[in-house]
């Protein structure tokens, strides 16, 4: 007579899908980095690439014909906090956008993570863990090259790291949250990228400070999430001076646009999923 050994989470008393529950946000983010193996190669050269390309230009070849202090730094230091920054929305642009849509409709992949079962709130979660894996180390590598150039003066830089991983993640959950509710595609995707991505790049006070700009024009600055988190990165990066009452503002204009984009994103991938 065959005997049917029993199933172990039930000889234990936990029902099977009890674990992927407890730890459902964390399955996805580790089958989202096994799709990002697909383009490793890539990854790796822009990443290390990237920053050397632009800082080597930037610090060697621009610097040297914009040799005037800017808000009292070098032209590199300036600049060099807002690359650091630009490189996470990248970043952010990249990973929150077409794989979100991929989930949904070219590869419905997560309609069964859903049935598994895990709710729309785990699939978000492990989407942002996923994209923190690969956005911290992408900064980190940004930031090793500003200092081998000498564009960060300041002990307090490395928090830039931190700033900058935040800024990525504000976009980026933002796109995401937008993207869950795309059923067809007609060109979103590049529309993100031309009309706003571009834009913030442009008009965030990247390669100048956005008082330069005309003042029809510096509303975009005030907005953009690339903008704050450039401005706390200066005042950590070089000492960037500015009011602390504005400094606070930064914090608190990232954080609630991340937390924002976080709930609207659960609220979209939830009602997608479920109805």
């Amino acid at each position: 007579m065959t005997t049917i050994n029993p199933v172990p989470e039930l000889v234990e008393g936990r029902s099977p899908g009890e674990k992927s529950r407890r730890w459902g946000s964390f399955y996805v983010a580790e089958h989202r980095l096994y799709a990002m193996r697909a383009y490793l190669q890539t990854l790796l050269v822009t990443g290390f690439g990237n920053p050397l390309l632009y800082l080597f230009g930037l610090g060697v070849g621009l610097a040297r014909l914009v040799n005037v202090p800017v808000g009292g730094a070098t032209y590199l230091e300036f600049v060099a906090p807002a690359l650091l920054a630009a490189s996470a929305v990248t970043v952010a642009g990249e990973e929150f956008s077409y794989p979100v849509l991929m989930g949904f409709k070219w590869n419905p992949i997560f309609f069964g993570m859903n049935a598994a079962p895990l709710s729309g709130l785990q699939i978000v979660n492990g989407m942002i863990i996923s994209v923190f894996v690969r956005m911290f180390p992408t900064v980190g590598v940004y930031y090793a090259f500003m200092l081998i150039f000498g564009a960060v003066p300041r002990v307090t830089g490395v928090l830039d790291i931190l700033v900058a991983t935040l800024v990525g993640m504000s976009v980026g959950v933002m796109i995401m949250a937008y993207t869950a509710t795309i059923t067809e595609d007609h060109g979103q995707m590049a529309i993100i990228q031309r009309f706003i991505l571009m834009p913030m790049f442009l008009f965030s006070g990247t390669f100048f400070p956005i008082t330069n700009l005309p003042i029809y024009l510096q509303w975009i600055g005030w907005i953009s999430p690339l903008w704050h988190g450039t401005q706390l990165g200066r005042v950590l990066s070089y000492g960037l001076a500015e009011p602390g009452w504005l400094t606070l503002v930064h914090v608190v204009y990232l954080i609630a646009l991340a937390a924002t984009g976080w709930i609207l994103a659960a609220r979209h991938f939830t009602k997608r999923l479920n109805s």
